[in-house]
C-alpha cells in the first residue's frame, strides 16, 4: 500500500458515511491494553461491532490532556513494555479492514523518527499529535504533513472562528472537535453549548467533524450525532475493554446503533 492510498482511506471511508447519510463512531484503545494478546482482540472486536474508525494512542508516560482512565490504561501498556514500534506491531498483527489513527503525544514519535513514520504509512491512515498545536513547530508539522499520513487536528470549544479556519487548512481526513475543556474521561452529559462550537467549525472548513471527549452511553451518542459528523469514544471504550473485549464491543455495537438509529 502506498503512502497516498493510505491517507486516502481515511477521506474515502468518510465520504462513504455521507452519502449513505450515516455519522462516523471512531473509537479509541491504548495499545497495549488490556495486555498486548487482548489489544489485539480488542481492535479486531471493534471493527467487527460498527467502528468506523479505529484511534490507537501510543502509550506515553506523562499523557497531561487525558483522564484517570486513558492514564491508566498508559501506564498499564508501558508495564507491558509497549511503546511505539510495539504499537505499530500490533496494529500490524491486527489487521483490520477500517481506517486506523496513530494517536499519540509528541515525544515518542520524534523518538522514533521518520523510519517510523514510513512504516506506519504501510498499515495505519491517519496520524493525531496531541501536543503539537498549529504553528508551534511548522518544520515537524510539515513532516508530519507529508508522512503520507492525513494530519488529523484538533480544535477547542474556545477556539476563535479565524482559528479554526486555520487549524482546519492544515488539517486533513476530519477534524478532532474537544467538546468541552479538561482532560479526557466518562461525562454524565452532552455540553450545552456543542451546537454552537459545531456550527462555528462547520463554518470554517469542509472537512468532516468528529465531536469527543465525554461521550459514553448511546443517549449521548444520539445527541452529539445529530449536530457533528461523528463522535469518537474513548474512556468509555478504555474502561469496558478493562472488563473483557466482549463488554467493549457491546457498547460498540450499542454506540453505532443508537447513530444509525438517526
Amino acid at each position: 500500500m502506498s503512502a497516498t492510498t493510505s491517507s486516502d482511506l481515511l477521506t474515502q471511508r468518510f465520504s462513504s458515511l455521507a452519502r449513505d447519510n450515516r455519522r462516523a463512531l471512531v473509537t479509541y484503545v491504548t495499545a497495549g491494553h488490556p495486555d498486548p494478546s487482548r489489544s489485539v482482540e480488542l481492535m479486531r472486536a471493534l471493527a467487527a461491532a460498527g467502528a468506523d474508525v479505529l484511534e490507537v494512542g501510543v502509550p506515553f508516560s506523562d499523557p497531561m490532556a487525558d483522564g484517570p482512565v486513558i492514564q491508566r490504561s498508559s501506564q498499564t501498556a508501558l508495564s507491558h513494555g509497549v511503546g511505539l514500534q510495539e504499537t505499530l506491531d500490533l496494529i500490524r498483527a491486527a489487521d483490520i479492514a477500517i481506517p486506523v489513527v496513530l494517536f499519540s503525544y509528541l515525544n515518542p514519535v520524534l523518538a522514533g523518527g521518520p523510519a517510523a513514520l514510513e512504516a506506519a504509512a504501510g498499515f495505519a491512515h491517519g496520524i493525531l499529535i496531541t501536543d503539537l498545536p498549529v504553528g508551534a513547530d511548522p518544520e515537524r508539522e510539515a513532516w508530519l504533513g507529508g508522512s503520507g499520513l492525513a494530519f488529523v487536528r484538533l480544535v477547542a470549544p474556545t477556539t476563535p472562528v479565524e482559528r479554526m479556519r486555520e487549524i482546519a487548512r492544515h488539517g486533513r481526513g476530519f477534524v478532532y472537535l474537544i467538546s468541552r475543556l479538561g482532560v479526557t474521561g466518562v461525562r454524565p452529559d452532552v455540553p450545552e453549548d456543542l451546537a454552537e462550537t459545531v456550527a462555528r467549525l462547520r463554518s470554517a472548513t469542509d472537512l468532516p467533524i468528529c465531536a469527543g471527549f465525554g461521550i459514553s452511553t448511546p443517549k449521548q451518542a444520539a445527541a452529539v450525532g445529530r449536530l457533528a459528523d461523528g463522535i469518537v469514544v474513548g474512556s468509555a471504550i478504555v474502561q469496558a475493554a478493562e472488563i473483557s473485549v466482549d463488554a467493549a464491543a457491546r457498547l460498540t455495537a450499542d454506540l453505532r446503533g443508537a447513530l444509525d438509529s438517526l
